[in-house]
């Protein structure tokens, strides 16, 4: 029986030294559902996630993914529930001396015990699902920003994972390209029925890829709004979260003739 949710997140406080950065966080993902955790510079969303992948241990709190307390659970417990997850980093995070090929072998060669010539198959068909078949063999300096995303997309995906997180997948490139990796994961989320989580503060790709977000306050040290993003800019009266979705009020106005 699946779970009604995929993550749930409970009373996570997390800091760094005397820094409290997140306080008594709490909030849920649904299965196969495009979650978004947004915010302000500042305001933890990275932390957050790093938090949730099980790279760093929070203050207090637990973090069930899959119905597992990555927080307290033993380490093969762990190790499990690791291989269930995909990341992708901001910078993309490629290996600089190893081919694209090669990056996204790492995590089939280290967890799945394969082959050589099965390992080099899954590479070439994850690489074509991202739309980079041809770049196997080229190294991380060849290419551009946004074939480094995709790269960095495919090892994500390399071992079919149940859990996408996405650290600011669409950060520093242009719309056109934007635009694309959003499509790219609209099309994984519906046909490998991943459940994403992604962390991004650009409002194009908020409207286009959310189900449900959640905003991130750095004064707040946790969540001041919950919701679907349209929803979010037209009924909130949360100042905060009005000028978040609605940075030029004046701009909109001319444009509805106001």
């Amino acid at each position: 029986m699946e779970l009604l949710t995929a993550i749930e997140v409970k009373n996570l406080s997390a800091g760094y030294g005397d820094s409290m950065i997140l306080e008594n966080v709490g909030f849920y993902v649904k299965p196969h559902e495009i979650f978004i955790i947004l915010g302000g510079s500042g305001c933890g969303k990275s932390t957050l996630l790093r938090h949730m992948i099980g790279l760093e241990k929070p203050i207090s709190g637990s973090i069930l993914v899959d119905g597992t307390d990555i927080i307290t659970c033993a380490d093969m417990d762990f190790c499990s529930v690791r291989r269930k997850i995909g990341v992708l980093f901001q910078s993309g995070a490629l290996m600089g001396s190893m081919t694209v090929g090669e990056n996204v072998a790492l995590p089939i060669t280290e967890y799945s015990g394969l082959p050589a010539e099965a390992v080099k198959d899954i590479v070439k068909i994850k690489l074509k699902t991202v739309g980079l078949g041809d770049y196997e063999d080229h190294f991380p300096s060849e290419i551009s920003g946004g074939m480094k995303k995709r790269a960095g997309l495919a090892r994500a995906m390399a071992l079919n994972p149940k859990f996408l997180f996405l650290d600011e997948p669409s950060a520093g490139l242009d719309p056109i390209t934007s635009a694309e990796i959003d499509d790219l994961i609209i099309s994984i989320n519906e046909t490998a029925g991943a459940t994403v989580v992604i962390v991004t503060h650009e409002l194009a790709s908020i409207f286009r890829l959310a189900h449900r977000v959640i905003m991130l306050d750095k004064e707040a040290k946790g969540v001041i709004a919950e919701g679907r993003p349209q929803k979010l800019m037209n009924e909130s009266d949360n100042p905060k979260v009005k000028r978040f979705f609605n940075p030029n009020p004046e701009k909109a106005n001319k444009s509805n003739g106001v």
